[in-house]
């Protein structure tokens, strides 16, 4: 048997086992905070749907056999007294599976089929293969036995409940081999020339490739940069459905979307290594804005969701995003992303500016990516101090593009928009020493302990020095020995689990370090970097963490947070000149 080649190890209760471009991944995790006895091929086409379940058996009793799961990018492994079974990916939509001294049992997850819902269970003929069809997925699973024997097939064309599937068992040789690809209807019978081990030691190169391309300065004082680069490798899959291009979703996990905000951190820690992988992600929200300017809240397979927006951090993120590129974006790139960023600002200029306001509002938590933030706990319709900010970054960008497009009086008007904004908010929300948010409908006011009123440091340069200093000195008050939490941890309001309400994330992170390293504030910048590193490089690369313990919490693969820690790390690198 083929023995795991180097490449970080991780936990598949942590981490998924996927590769680049699939749509589908090898975990326990079925559903969200649902972890599995055993683990299943889990698809994100149609949303997130386990379809088979992998259930290595002892040879001899037929009984489950006890293993221990390990895995590296290219290749998962139970292995148990008596032997193993190995998988690896041969390309984004097929796995190969083999196995000695045990036995495996292929079955549909779901235990019954309705005219609706469940899996259909078949022997195809025409390709010698055995055939799961998903409703929840709208694909087919195809089974194809390379070596070895069915020792048992159960629940062919059955309806209703039934347990569904096949047993694979060894040849004489003791061993037994078997491809199971996702499709769509038909495909010609499954061939391959590949043997087992060229198939992991393609993987294993591809994803080798990846993370020298992605993080070439890596070294013993990163030590969370590989697996942060499998993460965003694994979470990649290629276009399908409403996903226009290549995309890096959160997570293959349960937030297996692009929300309009969390794509702008992949894009920047993939962009000197990966410029095409990077622009795509900046611009994949965009090709779904309509027509008043709005991003979509979230885009996945088969869903564009519309119902909230996200905060306007494209102007900051496309600053350094153009500068980060290896091959800088030419006339053309820019003046599409002109066009997309001026329709992006005008609509918060006019959707989301109450009549004679010189500030726009959120609707609700959700709109700033904060969702139950406590600043949103008074009133949900709201003028903060952290939007303005934004939009503010976001005019002085679309001025310097106007000047590299040689369009100097729309250069004006932007600067002067900018300027205008960032005078309101000084005059309508800054008291002496905080920021307060005030309510649409009453004008009434108020400030909280939440990280969120602290987030016009990402002005960085642009504030006066007495503002940037109130606001750094605040923001130290919410250091903890990991990191930023989002709510003071002496607040009534504070909760280890409570979202945006305490724990440590990696955007708001990346936001306020960039703002006070740019405004002068480089030992606190420092700082934060480096307790952020640290977090992930104990704690791994979940959606969030408790501020107190470290502990990852809710999803625990989240890309923006391996981002995260690639841009923190590859700067700190760089400073310290590694």
């Amino acid at each position: 048997m083929t023995a795991a080649l180097p490449g970080p190890a991780f936990s598949v209760h942590d981490i998924p086992f996927s590769t680049h471009g699939s749509w589908f991944d090898v975990s326990p995790v079925v559903a969200e905070k649902t972890y599995a006895e055993d683990l299943h091929l889990v698809s994100h086409q149609n949303g997130m749907h386990a379809v088979l379940r992998l259930v290595p058996l002892d040879a001899t009793t037929g009984e489950r056999a006890e293993t221990r799961v390990e895995a590296t990018p290219s290749l998962l492994s139970w292995i148990g007294a008596a032997g193993r079974v190995d998988l690896a990916y041969e390309s984004p939509d097929t796995v190969r599976l083999r196995g000695a001294g045990l036995s495996l049992r292929v079955c549909a997850a779901a235990p019954t089929l309705t005219p609706f819902s469940g899996t259909y269970f078949f022997h195809d003929a025409v390709a010698e293969a055995y055939v799961f069809t998903s409703y929840e997925t709208g694909r087919r699973y195809r089974v194809t036995v390379l070596c070895g024997t069915v020792a048992d097939s159960f629940g062919s064309q059955a309806l209703g409940r039934a347990d569904r599937g096949l047993t694979l068992a060894a040849d004489t040789d003791g061993s037994w081999e078997i491809a199971v690809e996702e499709l769509d209807t038909a495909r010609p019978p499954y061939t391959s020339t590949a043997v087992f081990g060229k198939i992991v030691e393609a993987a294993r190169t591809s994803f080798a490739d990846f993370a020298d391309t992605v993080a070439p300065w890596r070294s013993s004082a990163t030590p969370a940069a590989e697996l942060a680069a499998y993460v965003l490798w694994s979470a990649t899959v290629r276009p399908a459905g409403l996903v226009t291009r290549p995309a890096v979703l959160m997570s293959k996990h349960w937030m297996d979307k692009v929300w309009s905000w969390d794509h702008c951190f992949n894009a920047l820690a993939l962009a000197p290594g990966a410029p095409e992988l990077a622009w795509d992600q900046y611009h994949l929200p965009f090709d779904h804005q309509d027509e008043t300017g709005a991003l979509p809240d979230s885009v996945t397979h088969s869903e564009v969701l519309h119902n909230f927006v996200k905060p306007p951090i494209h102007g900051w993120a496309f600053g350094h995003l153009r500068r980060r590129l290896a091959t800088p974006p030419d006339r053309a790139q820019l003046a599409e992303t002109y066009d997309r960023l001026k329709r992006w600002t005008d609509f918060w200029l006019t959707a989301r500016r109450a009549p004679g306001a010189a500030l726009p509002h959120y609707q609700h938590g959700n709109d700033s990516g904060w969702d139950n933030a406590t600043t949103f706990d008074p009133e949900r319709v709201v003028v903060t101090a952290d939007l303005a900010a934004f939009l503010v970054l976001q005019l002085r960008e679309l001025a310097e593009l106007a000047e590299h497009l040689d369009r100097p009086d729309e250069a004006r008007q932007w600067t002067r928009a900018a300027g205008t904004t960032q005078a309101a908010v000084l005059d309508h929300l800054w008291t002496g020493d905080r920021f307060v948010a005030r309510g649409v409908a009453g004008g009434d006011t108020w400030h909280t302990s939440s990280l969120l009123d602290l987030m016009p440091i990402v002005l960085g340069e642009h504030l006066p020095d007495d503002v940037s200093g109130v606001l750094a000195a605040r923001v130290e008050a919410h250091l903890t020995p990991h990191g930023l939490a989002t709510e003071l941890p002496t607040s009534p309001h504070y909760l280890p689990d409570g979202y945006w309400r305490g724990p440590i994330w990696a955007p708001a992170t990346v936001l306020i370090e960039d703002g006070l390293r740019r405004s002068g504030h480089h030992r606190l910048a420092d700082e934060i970097s480096a307790r952020f590193r640290a977090l992930c490089e104990t704690h791994g690369f979940a959606e969030n963490f408790d501020a107190l313990t470290g502990t990852g919490l809710r999803d625990r693969a989240y890309t923006w947070t391996a981002s995260g820690y690639l841009l923190l790390a590859e700067a700190h690198a760089r400073r310290a000149g590694h």
